[in-house]
């Protein structure tokens, strides 16, 4: 056998010259993986030695170096002109003396491996240039999928060869200052796995949008996984946390389960295909729940090899695929994230919408990036629409072509119909910088072209375009000059789709993660309209109820799943820094807005002083919704190891409406002491500056419970201001008694985020921690540090004074 030829089980990662980026990967995870349980289907590489000298046959290299010479990657046509007659020289050209015997031999010696005489095989181009840390050249070069017999193979492989000049592959080399002819190309032949009659898809080793490291991102969908990385269909999502997942336990955070209405399967003449999914199945998930932790196992195991490999971490994007004749799961391939793995910033930069402002919303989709961008649109349906694109406009289209991306780059955005997370738009749109949505659905029917629009990622994993050009804010931190404080500075947190990034800020953790946000948005219905359905009234709310609660048995988990999802977020981002998880804190009115509400709230003529609360929770009327709560947090700390999550008691009046609420927390497996828990008391009632040794202040409620201002009503508003001196008196009160009983005492109100003398106050008079909104924590810090400096120089002074007098 020549030299051109190499079973994976010879390859490492070294061989990047001989067998490309993608084969060295493939022989590393064959030959070093398996020991840990990570399997990956055999095959083997024809070497780059074999395209070199291909290339110096005949001529060949000269009369492609003469092509290549006047292309500059600007003008699409002439790319395209360009890119076809590279790749005729290339795939006409006769392989190497000795070189298709020698594919033959080896392609049967793995059909003796594998038992069928014709097995089929993926057929991959990896380039010497390809799955590097700043560059990963991913979807440039073709592959050909469910090859089978000899001459199909040599053909797959002739193809193969030529695509190193698709006119993707091109431009990239281009833009990234690659010398094209200085790049070779391997080809890895590899056992396929039958996932067409199974599931397949990517995963990624961190958050690729924000690049938070320590969770896996699953993306999976029935059949092959070409769907997904060109962003054919929407798939569905798993997000695993890695640093509970080592520690053993089911570490799910959270899934989102896509309509999948077709999957691509191999058709009978070789070609890709589309089959339609049973409609019985296209809402069932694509994986089972084990499955994906299992994959998320894998991905640990290799990210780690990796990382050890290369002296410092190395964030993966990893193939996989389930083969439907075994039932098991195989990575196909892998390789190093380029995106954060070559963004590591000491400074960030925040995109946002200024708050307040009408805003039409037109669309909605994945968010991808975190930017905004605003221009003009231009849908593109047809190939031919790309010479008419300019800079500046926001590309619409279905979805997004490797060949697109000379004008990716100048989009101001983009926007697609289809697609996910991992699909083609979203990962150039992360390596250009370029604002993205994707999977809205009907972008290129309701936007016309001209049509002036922002593309907003600032809702959290919820992309928006809204019509008009909107101000954007733009800010820049530089976290080396962000001063640390001796005061506890945490964050005000609600939505879950915001928390990897805002955990990116400095902070100690959470002082108020609301719950109420994730009841609304994805929970929507009423604990007890779920859990007694036969009581809902209104016929279109149950039959919103019936459609929310589809597939569950047991319509109380739906609530429970939901709502554990959304705290596991928050608490994963800030982990093992506390999350302070307040407990519901809805009013009646709030709860009655709920789907099925209205059936089990009570009319209170001042719901902001009714049925809310401590009280609540431990009513008979409630008590069982309560459980659901309990159930939910139980599960968050218990099965998902996030232990880092503490609770917040809200509106809580009295010392033994505190305690009935603590029994009852016990009674449903959430004993404060037990595993680490700690419950505080949000005190924002005067009565809890009297009676109660702390806790964490609630300055919004008590604010208008000591000056008997409603803080809703618009008329009496300019008298609400927390920093009244019966406020502050009541809130010194609180820090008193919470330093004398030896106890933490926090804020999370608004007041600090608003007023920097309310900083000062509370600084000096001794508070442990003070939460503020994301938007402020920046100029809190500045605040804390600069109240705790004064605070020590007059503390010096006054030493100094005692030491003069003495």
């Amino acid at each position: 056998m020549t030299s051109f030829i190499k079973w994976f089980r010879e390859i490492r990662l070294g061989d990047v010259a001989r067998v490309g980026g993608k084969t060295a990967s493939l022989g590393e995870l064959y030959g070093e993986l398996g020991a840990a349980g990570v399997r990956v289907p055999d095959g083997f590489a024809i070497t780059a030695d074999a395209y070199r000298a291909l290339l110096e046959r005949d001529g060949l290299r000269d009369r492609l170096a003469a092509i290549l010479k006047g292309v500059t990657g600007e003008d699409v046509t002439a790319v395209a002109a360009a890119g076809a007659e590279l790749r005729g020289l290339v795939e006409s050209a006769p392989l190497p003396p000795g070189l298709e015997d020698d594919i033959v031999s080896t392609y049967r010696a793995l059909a003796r491996e594998y038992g069928p005489d014709r097995p089929a095989v993926a057929v991959r181009s990896s380039a010497t240039a390809e799955d590097l840390p700043q560059a990963s050249f991913a979807g440039q070069h073709e592959s050909y999928l469910g090859v089978r017999g000899e001459a199909a193979l040599l053909t797959a492989c002739r193809r193969c060869f030529a695509s190193i000049f698709t006119d993707r592959a091109i431009v990239y080399r281009i833009q990234n200052r690659f010398d094209h002819l200085s790049v070779a190309l391997s080809i890895a032949v590899q056992k396929m796995v039958a996932s067409d009659r199974g599931s397949s898809g990517v995963l990624f080793t961190l958050d690729p949008d924000s690049g938070f490291p320590n969770v896996v991102l699953v993306n999976a969908a029935f059949g092959l996984g070409e769907a997904i990385v060109q962003g054919q269909l929407d798939p569905d999502e798993f997000w695993i946390f890695k640093p509970t997942l080592r520690a053993g336990h089911h570490a799910l955070l959270k899934r989102k389960i896509a309509r999948k209405t077709w999957k691509l399967v191999m058709g009978a003449g070789g070609q890709t295909e589309r089959a339609p999914v049973p409609v019985e199945v296209q809402r069932s998930a694509s994986l089972s729940d084990e499955e994906a932790l299992e994959l998320a196992r894998f991905a640990v195991a290799i990210e780690e090899h990796y990382s050890r490999r290369a002296g410092h971490a190395v964030p993966m994007d990893i193939e996989w695929a389930k083969d439907a004749d075994d039932g098991r799961l195989y990575i196909l391939q892998a390789r190093p994230e380029t995106v954060h793995t070559a963004a590591r910033r000491a400074v960030l930069e925040i995109f946002s919408l200024p708050p307040g402002g009408l805003r039409e919303r037109l669309l909605s989709g994945a968010a991808i990036g975190q930017r905004i961008g605003v221009g003009p649109t231009r849908r593109l349906r047809d190939p031919r629409d790309l010479e008419a694109f300019k800079a500046g406009e926001v590309l619409v289209a279905s979805m997004t072509d490797p060949d697109w991306e000379p004008i990716m780059k100048r989009a101001a955005a983009i926007v697609t119909d289809r697609g996910g997370r991992t699909c083609h738009a979203a990962i150039v749109s992360r390596e250009l910088g370029v604002p993205c949505v994707v999977g809205t659905g009907n972008g290129t029917e309701v936007l016309a072209d001209g049509q002036v629009v922002t593309v907003c990622w600032a809702e959290g994993e919820t992309g928006s375009v809204y019509r008009g050009a909107l101000p954007v804010e733009r800010r820049q931190v530089d976290l080396a000059t962000v001063p640390r404080t001796e005061t506890k500075v945490m964050l005000n947190v609600g939505n879950p789709g915001e928390a990897f990034r805002l955990a990116a800020l400095p902070n100690d953790g959470v002082g108020l993660a609301r719950i109420e946000f994730i009841i609304a948005s994805f929970v929507r219905v009423h604990p007890l309209a779920l859990l007694h359905p036969d009581r809902v009234r209104d016929p279109a709310a149950r039959a919103e109820i019936e459609a929310l609660t589809a597939g569950y048995a047991d319509r109380g988990e739906y609530f429970v799943e939901r709502l554990a999802e959304g705290v596991a977020m928050i608490a994963a981002a800030f982990h093992p820094k506390d999350v302070i998880v307040r407990l519901s804190d809805f009013k009646s009115s709030e709860y009655a807005g709920l789907l099925g509400g209205r059936d089990f709230e009570p009319e209170e003529g001042n719901p902001m002083l009714g049925f809310r609360g401590a009280f609540r929770y431990a009513h008979p009327r409630y008590r069982e919704a309560f459980a659901l709560e309990c159930r939910t947090l139980r599960r968050v700390r218990e099965q998902m190891g996030l232990t880092n999550v503490k609770l917040m008691i809200p509106f809580c009046r009295t010392p033994a409406e505190g305690r009935r609420v603590l029994d009852l927390l016990a009674a449903n497996g959430l004993a404060r002491g037990v595993n680490g828990l700690e419950v505080y008391v949000m005190a924002e009632i005067p009565a809890n500056a009297i009676l109660v040794d702390g806790f964490s202040i609630g300055s919004n409620d008590l604010t208008q419970l000591v000056l008997g201002v409603d803080r809703d009503s618009e008329l009496v508003a300019p008298e609400f201001d927390e920093r009244n001196p019966a406020v502050l008196s009541m809130i010194g009160m609180i820090i008193d008694g919470a330093r004398r009983a030896g106890r933490k005492v926090g804020i999370c109100g608004q007041a600090p985020s608003d007023y920097p003398d309310m900083v000062r106050f509370l600084v000096e008079k001794g508070i442990t921690s003070i939460s503020l909104n994301p938007d402020s924590v920046v100029r809190g810090l500045e605040a804390v540090a600069a109240a705790e400096a004064a605070r020590q120089a007059l503390r010096q002074a006054a030493g100094d004074v005692r030491l003069t007098t003495a």
